[in-house]
């Protein structure tokens, strides 16, 4: 028997009612579900973009091969070529010089792929991952390796609106090759570039080319050191180097990319576009083992766009045969469609297959794209240190998350964070997702942290899972900066 519902009096009602009339408005629960909406999930995106300073290895006719670019940046809708068209990338920089050419349809475009988890936990939290794109790199061996997966993540809490509100960065995760390296709030390898426009982490690249037990291969590490020493440099016109993470002595930078959204970051550094009338000027000719003053680093602005812009192109239904091989595709269970910047679905819901391993028209390589990649899931070990010598970025923990035998801190596993117990070693659900706490675990297969539970994702519970929503205008064929 259900318990009958109490009953207060008219008179009762009308005076709450009118004493509500002078209550001040009601402060929103930190425990009620609430949604951002998708300005603010851009805003968040811009506000919090990396500022990203890179060595170069860019002597001997290797001009431009350390710029950022984005997938389509020769607009032939290949990925395949992409390693084999950015050898050429000199010679659309020297063709620049003098006119019109062949090169002049190309738009290079520097790009940082995004996506945006958020989800409640106690309150408004985020996940912010930001994919640095480069067409190509050398490994260790030295060998050619077509499209670069370093990410930079960052946890943020206690969102309570709009960026810059009062919430904190909880840890941050940079990419260096196979391992996860965290850093957690305090720690003083976080430093982070404060204007009006944004809070942009410090963060330190590699060149693109091969270097034996040394930081190489578009690897990521922290800044060490805070903005206001590269201000001081700059000022001064000193040496542009930068202190990071686990290794001796300050690095060499050539360029910086800074995120064209926050005009604060952008005037700081006097940044700029790369576009095909001014390639000549950006593009540095700096060797790795050479200094540069401030006055000849390359200051170039960057653009945001969305993971879910490529993840389509991996569908079995989306030409995926252009860019991926037809080998061990991934299996998904879409509840959601994916959705472009106009709310359109791109990929339709239900069970569908996905193919990660890259296409290389000069069959060099066999990398893995998005739907492959541990970061995806949130499956990837943590690492508290940097390495030269390898190591770290175990498959354990996602082996063991893809098997669902092992239980989160909170003693669920996948399967049962999900609700649907016949996908382990058989499919991914799409809004699978392991929130990691930021604590190391030296246990293999283990990482402190939690599964998001049933439809965290929905809009009425607070959620949003922007692996499958793209928010950013593609603007298809435009110079770099043009609106």
């Amino acid at each position: 028997m259900n318990p009958s519902p109490k009953r207060v009096g008219p008179l009762v009602v009308l005076a709450l009612l009118l004493a509500g009339l002078s209550w001040p408005a009601p402060v929103r629960a930190q425990s009620q579900p609430w949604s951002l909406t998708n300005a603010q999930r851009q805003a968040f995106l811009r506000y919090y973009a990396p500022v990203i300073f890179k060595r170069a290895n860019a002597n001997d006719g290797r001009h431009g091969y350390d710029w950022l670019t984005n997938f389509d940046f020769d607009q032939d809708g290949d990925f395949s070529n992409n390693k084999l068209h950015w050898k050429q990338i000199p010679q659309f920089v020297d063709a620049s010089r003098t006119g019109p050419s062949a090169f002049d349809r190309w738009r290079v475009r520097p790009t940082l792929y995004t996506s945006m988890i958020e989800y409640m936990d106690g309150g408004k939290n985020l996940v912010l991952v930001y994919h640095l794109y480069h067409a190509l790199d050398k490994n260790a061996a030295g060998d050619y390796q077509l499209h670069d997966w370093e990410r930079v993540e960052m946890q943020v809490k206690n969102v309570v609106g709009n960026p810059g509100s009062g919430e904190s960065v909880a840890y941050a995760v940079v990419t260096q090759h196979k391992r996860n390296v965290v850093r957690q709030q305090g720690s003083t390898d976080l430093n982070f570039m404060q204007t009006p426009t944004g809070s942009h982490l410090l963060i330190w690249q590699a060149e693109w080319s091969d270097k034996l037990l040394a930081a190489h291969g578009q690897e990521l590490r922290f800044v060490t050191e805070p903005y206001s020493f590269f201000a001081g440099r700059m000022a001064s016109g000193g040496k542009a180097e930068a202190d990071v993470n686990n290794d001796d002595g300050r690095k060499k930078l050539h360029y910086v990319f800074v995120p064209e959204d926050s005009a604060a970051a952008v005037a700081a550094f006097n940044a700029q576009p790369v576009r095909y009338a001014n390639a000549d000027a950006q593009a540095s000719r700096y060797d790795n083992g050479t200094s540069a003053n401030w006055p000849a680093v390359k200051r170039v602005t960057y653009e945001l766009q969305d993971i879910a812009d490529i993840v389509p192109t991996h569908w079995e239904f989306g030409g995926y045969a252009t860019h991926w091989l037809p080998d061990a595709p991934e299996s998904f269970f879409l509840e959601s469609p994916v959705l472009n910047e106009a709310g359109q679905a791109e990929v339709s819901t239900g069970m569908q297959r996905f193919f990660s391993k890259t296409r290389d028209i000069e069959n060099e390589d066999d990398r893995e794209g998005y739907p492959a990649k541990k970061w995806f899931f949130g499956t990837f070990e943590l690492n508290s240190n940097a390495s030269d010598t390898g190591g770290g970025g175990s498959n354990a923990f996602h082996d063991n998350a893809w098997a669902s035998t092992v239980v989160d801190s909170r003693g669920r596993t996948r399967a049962s964070a999900s609700g649907y117990s016949t996908s382990p070693n058989a499919w991914w659900w799409q809004h699978d997702y392991f929130v990691h706490s930021g604590a190391v675990d030296s246990s293999d297969g283990v990482e402190q942290g939690f599964w998001l539970p049933g439809a965290w994702y929905l809009g009425s519970n607070g959620g949003f899972d922007g692996r499958w929503v793209q928010l950013f205008d593609d603007r298809p064929g435009v110079e770099s900066g043009v609106r």
